[in-house]
């Protein structure tokens, strides 16, 4: 009996991990703790710095009240005097976009900011909970539930934009009938920008609400260099990943016939794959934005995964792992041509394409409207393909790219290459820049040879796990930070951390600051720019350095399972250690470690 009571225990996310992780002590900032030790709200003043926004002058004509508010000037966190503590505040906050791993910490760093003599308020399902006026105190019993557990299933979440005036107007209502005095949006390029919007709307019309945001993606482009390194969730995400993809190198080689090929989840930048790279070294590892500054075509990506698959087989290794980023298609040069030409003919020609009837009619419609060497690539794109570029957008316009199964696109065009090679040995082996050298031999045993394939594509597994202990950590210190803005009056910033191998250095960075233009449907709209991977960078220096060696052998390494304690557990992402030129990555440093009660 007492076993069938223990199972029935560990339901409602009481399993003996979620029960001891909840007891973890999280290490504090030292701005964040008074004279008696205990977590208190920091206060904020400017610094000498200031992030310069791209087209300011556009930037200004959109947003002259925050521009003019803060200056683009960057605040840093102090230690406050709390003599006289800010009482009586409401502030709401809600989730928006996509999950990622650490975002009840920031729930629960804002929580302990606030303390008990203010009102932490939670918006059901992100910014339409907002539109509602969907609101519900978040109890400190809450808290204690919820901290260092993954997911945003307490608030939920959704992806709608606010962007026209009957929207912002109701956001006005929703902030006067529920008497906040703060608004705090956690998410990512598109959700802070939607802050940036909201503090300005507010602003303008007279309405005293402190809009804050807080940096969230597992993709990890929403990082503002030294000011932001990286996003919330990025950490606990690529270590799943590379847990994942560790085994995938063992499986490999272990059933030495199997390449498998992983897509992982990135958008826009390879920051996720370069990181998993770096964490497991497999035999391939493409990167979007190398591939884009060196106008790859996908005829020469696919030449490229081959000879390396064909050199490893000469050495008798017929196995191995091949990382391919999500967004890869919109880097590859033709492909990125299609998809801007398709942007602009559906967005000039919306109404006509709606009223055909079917897709083949639609396909007939655009192709005139591409120019012939994009029309050309059309047709060859598999039916699906083609369907999902014209017809299946995201509500900004985008191609929904993890929906398309870039590495069976790549499978199929391998294994076409490959056949070719063995039907015309005389093209692709032999003496020559562009020919493999090998034996007679050698080309015998390559043509004996199948390609046996696996794909995969990681993504969701990693968005909601529980919190990294640095994942966990650096959330409730951006909730701290957070919760500080408002109490310290600011608006129209995004809460930040930087420094994490000496204790951390909170910051405040004016939203305005980090935004720029970008093209959607054809229109230009106000956004944050995204965070590529830097070519430049240490972090891409030393994987392009390593890869020609873990392409030739296995060398590859399994990082294993999150881990809580132990020998990796303070282990903060191998890329922004590198990139921010931190002397280690094993034993990240944010502050003075205390036991989270919610008291």
């Amino acid at each position: 009996m007492d076993l069938f009571n223990k199972v029935s225990r560990t339901a409602g996310k009481h399993s003996p991990l979620e029960e001891e992780i909840r007891k973890l002590p999280i290490p504090v900032n030292s701005v964040f703790l008074g004279k008696d030790g205990r977590i208190r709200p920091a206060d904020f003043r400017e610094t000498g710095m200031t992030i310069t926004c791209k087209r300011c002058d556009r930037i200004a004509e959109v947003f002259p009240k925050m521009i003019s508010r803060s200056g683009s000037v960057v605040l840093e966190a102090f230690a406050a005097d709390q003599s006289e503590p800010v009482k009586g505040k409401r502030v709401a906050v809600l989730f928006s976009g996509g999950p990622a791993a650490g975002g009840h910490n920031v729930l629960a760093g804002l929580s302990a900011a606030l303390g008990s003599g203010n009102t932490l308020l939670g918006i059901k399902q992100g910014p339409k909970g907002l539109l509602k006026g969907d609101l519900f105190e978040i109890k400190k019993e809450d808290i204690r539930s919820i901290i260092n557990i993954g997911g945003f299933d307490f608030l939920g979440t959704d992806r709608t934009k606010i962007k026209t005036p009957d929207q912002f107007e109701k956001v006005r209502q929703t902030v006067v009938n529920n008497r906040l005095d703060g608004l705090v949006v956690i998410g990512g390029d598109d959700s802070n920008t939607n802050a940036a919007f909201i503090a300005e709307y507010l602003e303008a019309r007279g309405i005293n609400c402190s809009v804050i945001g807080v940096p969230k993606t597992i993709d990890g482009d929403m990082a503002a260099g030294k000011y932001l390194p990286i996003s919330f969730g990025f950490d606990t995400a690529t270590k799943i990943f590379s847990e994942l993809v560790g085994n995938l190198n063992q499986d490999a080689a272990s059933a030495v016939k199997y390449y498998h090929f992983v897509k992982l989840m990135g958008r826009t930048a390879s920051k996720i794959t370069l990181e998993v790279a770096l964490q497991t070294k497999p035999a391939i590892t493409l990167i979007s934005e190398e591939i884009s500054e060196k106008n790859m075509s996908l005829d020469s990506i696919v030449n490229y995964i081959v000879r390396i698959i064909t050199l490893r087989r000469m050495k008798g290794i017929n196995h191995g792992v091949i990382l391919v980023p999500e967004g890869l298609v919109e880097f590859i040069p033709e492909m990125r041509r299609l998809i801007a030409e398709l942007n602009k003919a559906l967005a000039e020609y919306e109404t006509d394409i709606a009223d055909l009837p079917s897709l083949e009619n639609k396909r007939e419609f655009l192709l005139p409207h591409l120019t012939a060497e994009s029309a050309q690539l059309m047709a060859s794109l598999p039916p699906d393909l083609q369907e999902m570029l014209i017809l299946d957008r995201d509500d900004h316009g985008n191609v929904k790219v993890s929906q398309i199964e870039t590495e069976k696109l790549l499978i199929d065009k391998i294994r076409y290459r490959i056949s070719e090679m063995k039907r015309h040995t005389d093209r692709f082996f032999g003496d020559g820049e562009e020919k493999i050298p090998a034996t007679p031999e050698q080309v015998e045993d390559f043509k004996k040879v199948t390609l046996a394939t696996q794909s995969h594509f990681l993504g969701y597994e990693g968005r909601s796990s529980k919190p990294t202990k640095f994942d966990a950590a650096f959330t409730f210190q951006l909730g701290l930070a957070a919760g500080s803005l408002v109490l310290a009056g600011k608006t129209g910033y995004m809460a930040a951390l930087t420094d994490f191998d000496r204790g951390g250095r909170v910051l405040g960075l004016p939203l305005t600051g980090l935004i720029t233009a970008e093209m959607r449907k054809g229109k230009e709209e106000f956004v944050i720019e995204k965070s590529l991977v830097e070519l430049q960078s240490p972090s891409f220096t030393i994987f392009a350095q390593n890869r020609d060696k873990w392409a030739k052998e296995d060398f590859f390494s399994s990082p294993g399972a999150i881990q809580y304690w132990g020998p990796t557990s303070n282990q903060m992402p191998i890329i922004v250690a590198l990139d921010q030129g931190y002397p280690y990555f094993d034993n990240f440093d944010l502050g003075e470690e205390k036991l989270v009660t919610a008291e």
